[in-house]
């Protein structure tokens, strides 16, 4: 009788399938966590309610440092391009925060315009009063870098309490604020100026509970010769070890981002390879931006859980007539004995408390009676939406990003994902069409521009080692080779793997060019090479390459 009534339930549980993450993590927060928030004053004392930009905005990257160690410089580095507003120079040039963001049209947007604009992240800024407000602004670029990410420039950092107090603005407040909501936080330190500030190390406590956002690079490494940087590089994880109060060792690029010639050029190889795996970090951000949301709003559901059993609790001790403000003061200064009793009484983790210090600072000007008490109805719609909401929405991003990859039937447009960044010094990592890609010409690509078979110029070693095996019609058999080949003290997954490569004609033996291809991997190898995953045609001998192009043999190009 009410079939029509459960066909409906069913589309409207499709409909909730097929929505995107970000709507979805709208709605849940709204009607599940924003109630909690509110009828505790969460907002009061830790963060700004999320707006729908926050969930709908591209990923952000924040970079953080002192004066003059390129961060300014950094940004034009990854957009191959200057920005309205960028200063550059040895004296502290950037003072204000500034959103490097994707325009049409080139221009500046200041500070007190952005936070009124409803299609941007930054309404929630505000609360830090016209003295941020004159310091912050959005530079609009059309960019190809910035059509995927948005950078964020910040103040440099100095030395000495007078600096931090002329701010006139609550500066690690604003940099707490931007922690909590980009996808990537680089720290930059200058090769010559390790020494981490008072305001520096306020500064990164401030990032404490994002570290898993925090990147470490240390710039203007070519500034020094290759002894002195293994020193500096010892010397800032020390520093570094006194800040962050993890055991994990912070992951620390090295390279020299700029487009200047490199004063030491002996640690080339290192600084490309640095920065290759530091791009491939940040071209990751638009792929995993639903999953850093979504990890986000639970650990802000996690602590305004925590919060308001805080709340409920003080409020529940506070007497009802007299002695009010006696027993607040009490009640803060034992706050670390109310944290355990909850800690105890609800089977809550130390770590989803929140800094305490920073509680009973935030505690002392407000009124406990004004609290309300505990209601648990609304715990538990946060609870389910923990253990269901969240758990479907984690089911639906990879689909979400099976679609993101291949839109339209493509998935790979130079080497690179669609839903990757794409643009500026990020191309150059790429850039397949000259000498200058990535790896080329190293490695296994070796000789792959060149039309003489590359391994011809070892081959008479190898070919005086072929006949020390005592070949039957022109070949070693597989023990015989795997004698030779175990001289190498390779361990035996990457000689197999090795023997695949150059046996073509999979006949289980070697003749004279395959043996002498083995021995050319087996090198690559020691030399700290990686193996290709099939033998590229350049490496194929010539003997064989008729036979592979011919069917006679398997094709592995």
């Amino acid at each position: 009788m009410f079939s029509w009534l459960s066909g409906n339930n069913s589309k409207k549980k499709d409909q909730e399938v097929l929505e995107t993450v970000s709507d979805g993590l709208k709605k849940i927060y709204k009607q599940k966590l924003y109630p909690l928030e509110d009828y505790y004053k969460f907002h009061d004392f830790h963060s700004p309610a999320l707006d729908d930009p926050d969930f709908n905005a591209k990923p952000m990257i924040l970079l953080v440092g002192q004066y003059s160690t390129g961060k300014t410089t950094f940004i034009r580095y990854l957009l191959e391009q200057d920005f309205p507003g960028i200063r550059i120079g040895p004296e502290p040039t950037t003072d204000r925060f500034m959103a490097v963001m994707h325009g049409e049209e080139e221009g500046a947007i200041p500070g007190n315009a952005l936070v009124v604009d409803a299609n941007k992240q930054f309404r929630a800024l505000t609360k830090f009063g016209n003295a941020f407000l004159n310091r912050f602004q959005c530079s609009t670029l059309n960019n190809e870098v910035l059509k995927s990410v948005t950078i964020v420039d910040t103040p440099g950092i100095l030395s000495g309490e007078k600096q931090r107090i002329d701010r006139g603005y609550d500066f690690t407040g604003v940099l707490e604020w931007f922690a909590e909501r980009v996808d990537r936080i680089i720290l930059l330190f200058d090769a010559h100026k390790l020494d981490i500030s008072d305001e520096f190390k306020r500064c990164i406590e401030a990032l404490s509970g994002n570290e898993d956002k925090i990147r470490i690079v240390l710039n203007k490494s070519d500034m020094i010769d290759h002894q002195q940087l293994m020193r500096v590089y010892g010397a800032l994880m020390w520093s570094l070890g006194k800040v962050f109060k993890t055991p994990e060792v912070s992951r620390v690029y090295i390279g020299t981002f700029w487009d200047q010639p490199l004063h030491f050029d002996i640690n080339r190889r290192l600084f490309i390879d640095e920065q290759h795996d530091l791009f491939a970090d940040l071209q990751s951000l638009p792929r995993n931006a639903a999953l850093r949301k979504l990890n986000d709003l639970i650990k802000r559901a996690r602590l305004a859980k925590v919060h308001a059993y805080i709340i409920s609790e003080l409020r529940k001790q506070m007497p009802s007539m007299i002695g009010k403000e006696k027993k607040k003061k009490d009640l803060i200064a034992k706050l670390d004995k109310i944290y355990e009793q909850i800690q105890r009484e609800h089977g809550i983790s130390s770590g989803d408390f929140p800094d305490i210090n920073k509680m009973r600072e935030n505690l002392q000007n407000v009124d406990f009676t004004k609290f309300n008490p505990l209601k648990p109805k609304l715990l538990e719609v946060v609870d389910q939406m923990l253990a269901t909401d969240i758990a479907r929405l984690m089911a639906q991003i990879p689909k979400e990003e099976a679609m993101t990859i291949a839109p339209a039937g493509e998935e790979f447009t130079n080497g690179l994902r669609s839903d990757t960044v794409r643009g500026g010094a990020f191309d150059s990592q790429v850039e397949a069409q000259t000498p200058f890609g990535f790896r080329k010409g190293e490695g296994f690509d070796k000789g792959s521009d060149e039309s003489e078979w590359v391994v011809t110029r070892e081959r008479y070693k190898y070919d005086e080692q072929f006949e020390q095996l005592n070949p039957v019609d022109g070949k070693v058999s597989g023990r015989i080779a795997k004698e030779h080949m175990l001289k190498s003290k390779l361990p035996n997954s990457v000689l197999g793997k090795i023997w695949k490569l150059a046996d073509v004609d999979k006949d289980g033996q070697l003749d004279a060019d395959e043996f002498s291809l083995a021995n050319y991997l087996i090198n690559l190898k020691l030399e700290g090479h990686e193996l290709p995953a099939e033998l590229p045609k350049h490496l194929i001998p010539p003997s064989k390459k008729e036979g592979v192009d011919g069917g006679m043999y398997p094709t592995l190009d």
